[in-house]
Protein backbone atom coordinates (compact mmCIF):
# COMPACT_ATOMS: atom_id res chain seq x y z
CA UNK A 1 0.00 0.00 0.00
CA UNK A 2 1.71 3.71 -0.52
CA UNK A 3 1.38 6.55 1.13
CA UNK A 4 -2.00 8.46 2.43
CA UNK A 5 -2.20 11.84 1.53
CA UNK A 6 -5.17 14.25 2.90
CA UNK A 7 -5.65 17.83 2.63
CA UNK A 8 -7.27 19.69 5.43
CA UNK A 9 -10.14 22.34 4.54
CA UNK A 10 -9.03 26.34 5.69
CA UNK A 11 -12.30 25.90 6.45
CA UNK A 12 -11.68 24.28 9.69
CA UNK A 13 -12.51 26.05 12.54
CA UNK A 14 -9.27 25.07 14.04
CA UNK A 15 -7.27 27.01 11.97
CA UNK A 16 -8.85 30.36 11.87
CA UNK A 17 -7.81 33.04 14.59
CA UNK A 18 -9.90 33.46 17.05
CA UNK A 19 -12.83 35.95 16.27
CA UNK A 20 -14.03 39.13 18.58
CA UNK A 21 -15.33 38.78 21.37
CA UNK A 22 -13.04 35.90 21.96
CA UNK A 23 -9.57 37.90 21.46
CA UNK A 24 -7.88 39.42 24.35
CA UNK A 25 -7.43 43.19 23.91
CA UNK A 26 -4.04 44.41 24.92
CA UNK A 27 -4.17 46.38 27.87
CA UNK A 28 -3.25 49.51 28.37
CA UNK A 29 -2.09 50.45 31.93
CA UNK A 30 -1.98 53.95 31.70
CA UNK A 31 -6.16 53.65 31.26
CA UNK A 32 -6.30 51.96 35.05
CA UNK A 33 -5.60 54.00 38.05
CA UNK A 34 -4.18 53.22 40.49
CA UNK A 35 -1.05 53.30 38.63
CA UNK A 36 2.64 53.06 39.54
CA UNK A 37 5.40 55.78 40.44
CA UNK A 38 8.29 56.97 40.34
CA UNK A 39 9.85 57.14 44.20
CA UNK A 40 11.58 60.52 44.99
CA UNK A 41 12.36 60.29 48.22
CA UNK A 42 12.29 57.39 51.27
CA UNK A 43 11.74 58.73 55.06
CA UNK A 44 12.74 55.67 57.29
CA UNK A 45 11.26 54.82 60.71
CA UNK A 46 8.92 53.03 62.53
CA UNK A 47 6.73 53.64 59.93
CA UNK A 48 7.79 54.34 56.21
CA UNK A 49 6.89 57.34 54.39
CA UNK A 50 7.04 57.24 50.27
CA UNK A 51 7.37 60.28 48.88
CA UNK A 52 6.57 60.24 44.78
CA UNK A 53 7.52 62.16 41.91
CA UNK A 54 4.16 63.15 40.89
CA UNK A 55 0.82 63.15 42.69
CA UNK A 56 -0.36 59.46 43.18
CA UNK A 57 -4.12 57.99 43.12
CA UNK A 58 -3.61 55.82 46.02
CA UNK A 59 -6.06 55.04 48.74
CA UNK A 60 -5.57 54.16 52.72
CA UNK A 61 -5.53 49.93 52.72
CA UNK A 62 -3.79 49.54 49.41
CA UNK A 63 -1.02 46.94 48.72
CA UNK A 64 2.08 48.50 47.02
CA UNK A 65 4.72 46.71 45.86
CA UNK A 66 8.53 48.80 45.80
CA UNK A 67 10.87 48.42 43.63
CA UNK A 68 14.56 49.81 44.80
CA UNK A 69 17.49 49.17 42.93
CA UNK A 70 20.32 49.07 45.04
CA UNK A 71 21.62 52.18 43.55
CA UNK A 72 19.34 54.43 45.31
CA UNK A 73 20.15 52.39 48.64
CA UNK A 74 17.60 51.26 51.00
CA UNK A 75 17.71 48.33 48.47
CA UNK A 76 16.08 46.35 51.69
CA UNK A 77 12.91 47.78 50.43
CA UNK A 78 13.17 46.20 47.03
CA UNK A 79 10.26 43.27 46.29
CA UNK A 80 8.77 44.79 49.93
CA UNK A 81 4.53 44.39 49.73
CA UNK A 82 2.80 46.62 52.34
CA UNK A 83 -0.51 48.49 52.69
CA UNK A 84 -1.03 52.12 52.95
CA UNK A 85 -1.95 53.03 56.69
CA UNK A 86 -1.64 57.24 55.31
CA UNK A 87 -1.82 59.73 53.30
CA UNK A 88 0.13 62.69 54.34
CA UNK A 89 0.11 64.62 50.98
CA UNK A 90 -0.82 64.05 47.41
CA UNK A 91 3.11 62.97 46.42
CA UNK A 92 3.26 61.15 49.85
CA UNK A 93 2.09 57.37 51.83
CA UNK A 94 2.82 55.85 54.47
CA UNK A 95 3.39 51.88 54.53
CA UNK A 96 3.14 50.17 57.66
CA UNK A 97 7.20 48.80 57.84
CA UNK A 98 9.42 49.76 60.44
CA UNK A 99 12.66 50.80 58.13
CA UNK A 100 14.71 51.90 60.76
CA UNK A 101 17.18 49.82 60.17
CA UNK A 102 17.39 50.32 56.90
CA UNK A 103 20.02 51.71 54.25
CA UNK A 104 19.04 55.61 53.96
CA UNK A 105 17.43 56.57 50.52
CA UNK A 106 20.04 58.49 48.03
CA UNK A 107 17.86 60.48 45.85
CA UNK A 108 19.86 61.11 42.99
CA UNK A 109 22.58 58.29 42.85
CA UNK A 110 26.04 58.52 40.49
CA UNK A 111 24.56 55.91 38.34
CA UNK A 112 20.92 54.97 38.35
CA UNK A 113 19.60 54.12 34.79
CA UNK A 114 16.33 52.25 36.36
CA UNK A 115 14.52 54.53 39.12
CA UNK A 116 13.12 53.49 42.22
CA UNK A 117 9.01 52.73 41.78
CA UNK A 118 5.56 51.83 43.63
CA UNK A 119 3.36 50.21 42.47
CA UNK A 120 -0.30 49.08 43.42
CA UNK A 121 -1.10 45.25 43.97
CA UNK A 122 -4.38 45.17 45.86
CA UNK A 123 -5.93 46.12 48.70
CA UNK A 124 -7.91 44.95 51.33
CA UNK A 125 -11.40 45.44 50.01
CA UNK A 126 -13.23 47.35 52.08
CA UNK A 127 -15.77 49.42 51.23
CA UNK A 128 -19.77 49.59 50.47
CA UNK A 129 -20.88 46.72 48.70
CA UNK A 130 -24.35 46.32 48.90
CA UNK A 131 -26.07 49.65 48.53
CA UNK A 132 -29.32 50.39 46.91
CA UNK A 133 -30.45 50.49 43.94
CA UNK A 134 -28.79 47.55 42.56
CA UNK A 135 -28.12 49.01 38.94
CA UNK A 136 -25.40 51.27 39.99
CA UNK A 137 -21.57 51.19 39.32
CA UNK A 138 -19.93 49.33 42.22
CA UNK A 139 -16.56 50.63 42.94
CA UNK A 140 -14.68 49.92 46.02
CA UNK A 141 -11.76 52.02 47.48
CA UNK A 142 -8.46 51.05 46.42
CA UNK A 143 -9.44 49.00 43.54
CA UNK A 144 -8.62 48.91 40.23
CA UNK A 145 -10.35 51.18 37.92
CA UNK A 146 -11.03 51.54 34.36
CA UNK A 147 -10.52 55.03 33.45
CA UNK A 148 -10.54 54.87 29.98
Amino acid sequence: MGPVSFKVPMSNPFNQPPIAPYRNPPIHPEYYAPRKFTISNISLGLSTTITTSSDHDYVVGQLVRTWIPSFYGTFQLNGQENYVTSIPASNQVVINLDSRAYDTFIPSPAYGPTPPQICAIGDVNSGQTNISPSNINLNIPGSFINIS
